[in-house]
């Protein structure tokens, strides 16, 4: 609102500065009313640049930036290694539970708690879902739909000792850290259960059916990012054009065009880059239609914004209204269900169900939310950001093993990389 006003103040001195005529004059003898008074205040800035709109908002295209820039410097240190089609791939596989967990974090975060259990409710899953399927045979689909409602369980309890009975989060998930940690060991007494079914492993290693035969080329898998490109291109429009009819938008025409353009053209080359390999995984057709829920969930559904009210100001949530403890629960049963789903994907992964599974998770997955904008102390925070926060540790981790830094180095790169994030977040607050 403060550009808007300043944008207008600016065009009436540029008007007073003109040489008058009778009718201008006359005109700026009238007393502007309410109506033309709003109109001025949201009008968006004709004259806004580029630069000074990604200036302010830098919280949200600053972490972009940070990971193409070390996509382009882990390139170049690998020889190219790092864009490589099976290297994406493998990218896309070893990530997709972090970015599934990341989603349901950041709710949890801009809510203003803290689930410290997810990486041992990661193990407890697939210990479970491993000895349903393999011990006792049970249907993988059903033992699936499982350990979903398992998952969400875990997130009632938690989110019942948090949300009611007050006990602070970060007490109340680290004693399900330790809980799950054991009831993991004891399912699998100390060993690993495997191997899966075929059908059960394609949740995380299979790749897409190919609808048409492209030779190397995986057609099918290209077309479907040509049309999702397509698709986010009319969103953008169809949101500027809303955006820029109500004077809510101060984006620049150019920048708006520019970005889409880029991203775009991403999204075709790194479906051109799978496609050259096996194609799309199925995991990461579940990663976009999760992204794309949720990203609705938080900008356009009631529960969304309440979620960042009782994150922002829980009092003053409470007095306009909102159940605020019910929203908190509900945080919590959305984390565990995503943990469970996260689990089921892992477990696949590796084919097997080992007691060390999920250990450490949890590091990684609020480092995600934190590094993409989240902040500590609640109410801030967009799933995009998660997302890419998500693909910033993944990339690291990839291109640091590929450049064969030891493990240890590994930690403290990433450990540096996370107090930077949220030092950040404090300077731009306290700013």
């Amino acid at each position: 609102m403060g550009n808007h006003i300043e944008a207008g103040v600016a065009g009436e001195l540029a008007n007073l500065a003109k040489p008058a005529t009778a009718a201008t004059a006359a005109a700026s003898a009238t007393p502007p009313t309410s109506a033309t008074s709003a109109a001025q205040q949201h009008a968006p800035p004709t004259g806004a640049s580029a630069l000074g709109f990604i200036k302010n908002n830098l919280r949200e295209y600053g972490m972009l930036f940070s990971l193409v820039l070390i996509m382009g410097f882990f390139q170049l240190m690998t020889d190219g290694t790092l864009m490589e089609p099976l290297n994406i791939t493998n990218l896309l596989l070893q990530n997709s539970y972090v970015v599934i967990m990341a989603l349901g974090m950041l709710m949890v975060i801009v809510a203003g708690h803290i689930d410290l259990s997810v990486g041992s409710v990661v193990g407890f899953v697939g210990a479970l879902a491993a000895v349903l399927i393999v011990n006792y045979n049970l249907n993988y689909i059903a033992a699936g739909v499982l350990c979903l409602a398992v998952g969400g369980l875990i997130g009632a309890a938690q989110g019942y000792f948090v949300a009611y009975a007050k006990i602070p989060s970060f007490i109340v998930t680290l004693a399900g850290m330790l809980v799950f940690k054991g009831l993991t060991l004891a399912l699998l007494q100390g060993q690993s259960v495997g191997p899966f079914p075929d059908g059960f492993q394609h949740l995380s290693s299979g790749f897409i059916p190919e609808l048409f035969s492209g030779g190397d080329l995986r057609l099918t898998s290209l077309l479907l990012g040509v049309v999702a490109a397509v698709a986010l291109a009319y969103v953008k429009l169809r949101a500027r054009a809303r955006l820029v009819g109500s004077g809510m938008s101060d984006e620049p025409l150019a920048f708006f065009l520019v970005r889409n353009v880029l991203l775009a053209a991403a999204i075709v080359y790194f479906s051109y880059l799978l496609a050259s390999y096996k194609g799309m995984p199925n995991v990461l057709i579940v990663m976009a239609l999760l992204i794309m829920a949720y990203t609705f969930i938080a900008n356009r559904t009631v529960i969304g914004r309440r979620v960042y009210a009782v994150g922002g100001n829980e009092k003053a949530s409470r007095l306009s209204g909102i159940k605020t403890e019910r929203v908190s629960f509900a945080t919590f049963v959305n984390m565990g269900v995503l943990a469970a789903l996260a689990g089921l994907i892992f477990a696949a992964r590796l084919n097997t169900a080992t007691p060390k599974a999920g250990t450490g998770f949890e590091l990684d997955v609020i480092a995600a939310c934190f590094i993409g904008g989240a902040s500590a102390s609640g109410g801030v925070g967009k799933v995009m950001g998660a997302v890419i926060g998500a693909f910033v540790m993944g990339v690291m981790n990839n291109g640091m093993s590929i450049m064969g830094i030891g493990i240890d180095y590994q930690q403290v790169i990433k450990g540096l990389v996370l107090l930077a994030a949220v030092f950040v977040d404090v300077y731009h607050k306290n700013k």
